[in-house]
């Protein structure tokens, strides 16, 4: 890809897309730039990719083919107005935002822009995102072909109405954490079994591991996976079963739909704000 892409904002999914982009090949330090209002940052950035760095967002605009908004939702309202008169007409605007909508984001430049709406996680830092991706009509095929490309670098990438992306950051973004939670409950099981803590953390992070690809990878239904693995009064059905008389399914798709309204929740909050409706 010879397209600039520039980063404004250089946090850990900055670094992550970085490192993806570096990493998969698809395109040279010397096409990558990024900002930061921390010096200290950007100098550690140059130390560990050699890419591109400046202080001033409005110099990453201006490079930028591809430019990618990697910053705080409460960010997007001041960040654009400051680079807005900056930005090439024919720059394709990435937002990595929870709850920002691509039209706020057209409001607020003021202007059509080519908007791509995205929503990694944080296991990009390992090169397995899984990004929900949004765009308008200004974006053209071969564009939207870019981005993906991107995206793709770091992980994968499934493409979706917009309506859908407040159920995306509970399901993608935010369920990293109860997939934490589930290892760290695991551990502490096995711990207080006697399994070494070191050793329940690895075996059962693998664990975790090797069962989402075996559904990523064999196309089966999780609800066949798990028939494979419970014999008939075997190990795994009785903790099946003890975890079912807690409801443990029903408290977790809970736990998504209470994610979801509270992610539609702050986009209305968010929106407003960005837009100058305080009320």
């Amino acid at each position: 890809m010879s397209k600039n892409i520039g980063f404004i904002g250089s946090g850990n999914m900055a670094g992550a897309m970085i490192d993806g982009l570096l990493s998969s090949g698809i395109t040279a330090r010397s096409n990558i730039m990024a900002s930061n209002r921390t010096k200290d940052k950007l100098d550690k950035l140059k130390a560990k990719y050699d890419i591109q760095i400046a202080i001033d967002n409005r110099e990453v605009a201006e490079f930028a083919d591809i430019l990618i908004l990697a910053i705080k939702p409460n960010k997007y309202g001041a960040v654009i107005k400051e680079i807005s008169g900056y930005i090439k007409d024919e720059s394709i605007i990435v937002a990595i935002a929870a709850g920002i909508s691509i039209d706020t984001i057209s409001k607020l430049f003021g202007k059509k822009h080519k908007i791509v709406r995205t929503m990694p996680n944080i296991p990009a830092v390992v090169g397995e995102a899984i990004t929900g991706l949004c765009y308008n009509e200004q974006v053209k095929e071969q564009e939207l072909k870019w981005v993906l490309e991107i995206f793709n670098s770091f992980g994968i990438v499934e493409t979706l109405d917009e309506e859908l992306m407040d159920v995306v950051t509970a399901v993608s973004a935010s369920s990293p954490a109860l997939v934490y939670m589930f290892i760290e409950a695991l551990a502490d099981g096995a711990v207080l079994k006697g399994l070494p803590r070191d050793k329940a953390y690895k075996m059962v992070s693998q664990a975790v591991l090797g069962a989402a690809k075996m559904v990523l990878e064999s196309g089966n239904h999780p609800g066949q996976l798990k028939d494979r693995v419970c014999s008939s009064g075997g190990t795994a059905i009785e903790a099946i079963y003890s975890l079912e008389k807690k409801g443990f399914r029903g408290h977790v798709i809970e736990s998504i739909e209470r994610c979801t309204e509270k992610a539609a929740k702050l986009g209305k909050t968010l929106n407003g704000l960005n837009n100058g409706n305080e009320k």
